[in-house]
């Protein structure tokens, strides 16, 4: 019963009208889909690629400016120093005597260094004796604002400061000595600003150079980027075209590279689709899916014509069938059969067989057809324990799938078509059918009846028990069979 409720749900969804509600959540998806910008990958290539080069030119600038913005600093606090080893040697002796005019005249010279825009000297008591503006002399020396950590090279000490008009300075400071007596310090401050010209004039250079590398380089990005993608729009419409059914549609691809060995696996993939497409559309006619899965995966041979081979066949049939149907209605009658056909199909089919006809209530199950297997006599028994398994536990409680009797026998049978041309239809002939169909009578409800033959093929070791000769319509002679226990089908 539960396999019959959950066909009932599932037809139900299937059937039940779309809501107001879901038609609107499509419809905001299908929108969010739509917003969606779509880039081609030429153009996500141009721009990757153009991202690149961006980051590239600006890393290697910017360690470029650096180090040529630490060179130049380097430079002036060489020249700072250079100034100031100058000073500390001529103003000794005016420091001594205390003379401001030869350290007025020394300072006074300085302002014709590149760079430098301010120097004093202050004595030992911290008044200054010279500077570069007269209006500062003799005032106490004032502490210059916080600026960078101090460096020393040297007896020379030097930051990085700014002055009191808010210009970049770099001061340097040099204490002078005279055996051991402090006589003062020199000051002197170069303008950061040249440095800051310097690299801005650079960076613009920079830039100048940099536009056309880009414009080159996206143009290459852009030709890579359809060199790319024109193959890759190519597959998209054959994968479109093969969503259509379209298996002959086909790709010109001259190319040798990985792109060039896609397009020639993807046209044989479309021609085994072809092959594979005309097989099951020429057999799906008249076989069932499984014989076409069979043929399709030979499809060189020559399946059509009638082939006389060794088979297994199983037959099962619903006992008291006509009786179940007069107490039924057509739908609930329809719904049982339907779960007696799809459990038998479902068996035959994974223990390696194919349903050849549904007659009615009764399946015709084929084992060693169309594809030759010494094992069919074993893998039908199989299928046949195994469908009474299923089909006692999916029972509903009426006793119909209870009541299945099965009939198994091997022998020699013809495949092949048979029909005209209107109606054609791939199935077994032979002697061997019917009596797999004529001992089906034999087959109680639950049970299950082998022949001396398929007995005999058998690999496996199986309990039988043994049954009276049969006398079956069609045959003169009796039928040696035996039923394999119910217990025995039941495991």
């Amino acid at each position: 019963m539960t396999l019959i409720t959950e066909r009932r749900d599932k037809y139900r969804l299937l059937t039940q009208p779309e809501t107001t509600e879901s038609r609107q959540h499509t419809g905001r998806a299908n929108r969010r889909g739509r917003a969606r910008l779509r880039l081609p990958i030429w153009l996500q290539l141009s721009l990757m690629a153009i991202f690149l080069a961006l980051i590239v030119i600006y890393m290697m600038s910017y360690f470029f400016l650096n180090r040529q913005k630490d060179q130049l600093y380097q430079q002036l606090v060489h020249i700072g120093m250079l100034a100031l080893n100058q000073y500390a040697q001529q103003a000794r002796l005016p420091l001594i005597e205390q003379n401001d005019l030869p350290l007025n005249t020394l300072i006074k010279d300085a302002t014709q260094i590149e760079g430098l825009v301010l120097a004093y000297i202050v004595d030992h008591t911290g008044m200054i004796r010279a500077h570069t503006e007269l209006d500062r002399l003799h005032t106490p020396s004032a502490e210059w604002p916080a600026g960078e950590r101090e460096r020393r090279e040297g007896e020379t000490i030097y930051f990085n400061t700014v002055s009191e008009t808010g210009a970049p300075l770099l001061v340097l400071r040099r204490t002078v000595w005279f055996r051991e007596r402090l006589l003062g310090q020199i000051y002197v401050g170069l303008s950061l600003d040249h440095i800051q010209e310097v690299i801005q004039q650079d960076q613009k250079s920079i830039l100048v150079m940099i536009l056309p590398v880009l414009v080159i380089g996206m143009l290459v990005a852009i030709s890579l980027g359809l060199w790319f993608s024109r193959p890759i729009s190519h597959l998209a419409q054959a994968t479109a075209e093969i969503s259509k059914g379209n298996y002959i549609y086909r790709i010109s691809l001259k190319r040798n590279d990985e792109l060039g060995h896609l397009a020639k696996a993807f046209n044989h993939m479309n021609a085994e689709l072809l092959r594979k497409d005309l097989i099951e559309k020429r057999f799906g006619k008249y076989v069932g899916l499984e014989v076409a899965e069979l043929i399709s995966k030979q499809p060189e041979k020559d399946w059509l014509k009638g082939n006389r081979c060794e088979a297994t066949i199983v037959f099962t049939d619903i006992r008291g069938f006509t009786r179940h149907a007069e107490s039924r209605e057509p739908e609930e009658l329809v719904e049982h059969l339907n779960v007696y056909l799809e459990i038998a199909s479902h068996v035959i089919s994974d223990q390696g067989g194919y349903v050849d006809k549904f007659i009615g209530d009764a399946v015709l199950g084929v084992f060693g057809v169309p594809v030759p297997n010494d094992d069919h006599a074993d893998q039908a028994l199989k299928a046949a324990i195994e469908m009474q398994r299923r089909f006692h536990a999916a029972d509903s409680g009426n006793g119909l799938l209870d009541a299945v009797g099965i009939s198994i026998h091997t022998g020699v049978v013809v495949s092949g078509n048979i029909g005209s041309t209107q109606r054609l239809e791939y199935t077994v002939i032979g002697d061997s059918v019917n009596v797999a169909s004529r001992l089906n009578c034999v087959a109680g409800p639950g049970e299950i009846v082998i022949t001396q033959a398929c007995y005999e093929h058998l690999r496996q070791t199986v309990e039988v028990e043994s049954l009276p000769p049969q006398m079956v319509k069609g045959r003169v002679s009796p039928i040696h069979a035996y039923r394999i226990p119910q217990r025995d089908a039941a495991s």
